[in-house]
């Protein structure tokens, strides 16, 4: 579960630049919610591959 909760920090820690970027227009704001979810995609992927080496090694 620890990896999930990477995820949800992630999620969180991008809330205010989301919020300062589609509210106020913020473009700074902006670069940072892409690099904050180039970042959220890359750890999925790090997940996804865990999760099926961890499956193939059990079957």
């Amino acid at each position: 579960m620890a990896r999930f909760d990477e995820v949800k920090e992630l999620v969180l820690s991008l809330e205010s630049d989301f919020d300062k970027f589609y509210n106020k227009g913020n473009q700074a704001a902006g670069t940072r919610v892409r690099k904050g979810m180039q970042d959220l995609k890359t750890l999925a992927q790090d997940i996804r591959s865990e999760v099926q080496n961890k499956k193939n090694d059990g079957e």
